[in-house]
């Protein structure tokens, strides 16, 4: 007996109400995104449920790309039969058959979200239970830790049987919550930021400073792989590369020492905020984490945002160091970050940046030179890529994509 479907639970989606057909129809392109290499599957997506029909395909690849989809609270290979009693007593019988091993114990577990169904869930427990342990010689029952859980799941258009509940990603499918510019170094917290961010169901299109001569390539290939690992979660992510050599060089030829790191997450926060306008978002996230460096002290925060009145989202800003490196190392961007090519916001770093910058004076510092053309020079020369799962990354003009 092969499972011919995966089952999946939407969890937090089910709380959503009026607005739940919006959530499902994200979550619906999403896994059609992550999974567009399986030709033979279909998917159908309901109020409480979504299945996968797996014509052939490979259950054990699609479960590994479902399990970084967000918002899938959980999911399962089933086998969908009948509501009859007996059809149902025989398929439970073949998949526990499978599963069998010697001295294995097992249980049944019933949902009967079907409340019209003749036989109530003790009684389907009791008749399929019964009917396994007189046809399986040596196993036997275990209510607490079974080796084996037959799940059967009683709903109006079938029953659903299933041996084992594997945990999906949680949070809200992406997309669903809008927009947002996710500023991505080459560092260890952006790619967490993006992460948690998308994690609440925010569509995230990367924005990444590059400086040739002073970033190599290698550098910029690293902040695009790191964009690939967050690519995992929804199929693709739209990657916004910025030229930033000579905007850096001014900054260090006519801004005072102590204030040029300022200028630039300002100049940076400018120039994303433009792209966030063109391309219809709604925020910016950054990686930032309060006092973690000069840069994210709170009165760095108060004169580097004062250039927009964009919402900016951190979701790393009470995180420890260690609590990053723990994420970073689970969605498997560490060891990108950790490689040792140099990206724009650690080249020109002052030997003593100001913690506590005055807002006037970055503000009557860039006064000395016209950043407006600058900034339109190098809006003018992004280069905009989808980066995504399936191949290398492509210059835009994918219209499916986007």
């Amino acid at each position: 007996m092969k499972y011919d479907r995966i089952l999946i639970r939407y969890g937090e989606l089910s709380t959503k109400g009026k607005n739940r057909n919006h959530f499902i129809t994200h979550l619906k392109r999403n896994i059609r995104g992550v999974l567009k290499e399986f030709k033979n599957i279909s998917i159908q997506g309901g109020h409480d449920r979504m299945f996968i029909l797996l014509n052939g395909e490979d259950s054990k690849q699609i479960m590994q790309e479902l399990s970084k989809v967000f918002g899938i609270q959980s999911f399962s290979l089933a086998v969908r039969t009948n509501k009859n009693i007996d059809e149902m007593k025989e398929i439970g019988l073949k998949l526990v058959q499978q599963l069998y091993h010697n001295g294995a114990t097992f249980k049944v577990s019933t949902r009967r979200g079907d409340k019209t169904f003749e036989y109530d869930t003790n009684e389907i427990n009791h008749a399929i239970g019964s009917h396994i342990l007189m046809n399986i010689e040596g196993l036997k029952v275990d209510v607490k830790k079974p080796d084996i859980n037959l799940i059967v799941d009683v709903r109006k258009d079938g029953v659903y049987l299933s041996s084992e509940i594997i945990q999906g990603a949680g949070g809200l499918p992406v997309g669903s919550s809008g927009k947002a510019m996710l500023m991505l170094s080459g560092g260890i917290d952006s790619p967490v930021a993006g992460y948690l961010t998308m994690k609440r169901g925010v569509k995230i299109e990367a924005v990444h400073f590059h400086s040739p001569p002073f970033t190599s390539e290698r550098a910029k290939q690293k902040a695009i792989d790191l964009a690939k690992k967050m690519a995992a979660y929804n199929g693709f992510v739209k990657m916004h590369i910025v030229p930033f050599t000579k905007i850096q060089e001014i900054i260090h030829k006519k801004i005072p020492e102590g204030y040029s790191m300022t200028a630039t997450r300002r100049l940076m926060l400018r120039i994303t905020d433009e792209i966030r306008r063109i391309n219809n978002g709604l925020a910016i996230v950054t990686g930032e984490s309060l006092g973690q460096v000069a840069s994210q002290t709170l009165e760095s925060m108060v004169a580097i945002n004062d250039v927009t009145t964009t919402p900016i989202l951190r979701p790393l800003i009470s995180m420890d160091k260690l609590e990053i490196i723990d994420i970073a190392q689970k969605i498997d961007t560490y060891d990108i970050s950790n490689l040792p090519y140099e990206d724009c916001c650690t080249i020109f770093t002052p030997p003593a940046p100001k913690t506590r910058p005055k807002l006037d004076k970055i503000q009557h510092y860039e006064t000395y030179v016209d950043f407006d053309s600058f900034i339109k020079e190098a809006l003018e020369n992004v280069e905009t890529i989808i980066v995504s799962t399936e191949n290398e990354s492509r210059k835009e003009g994918f219209s499916d994509l986007l």
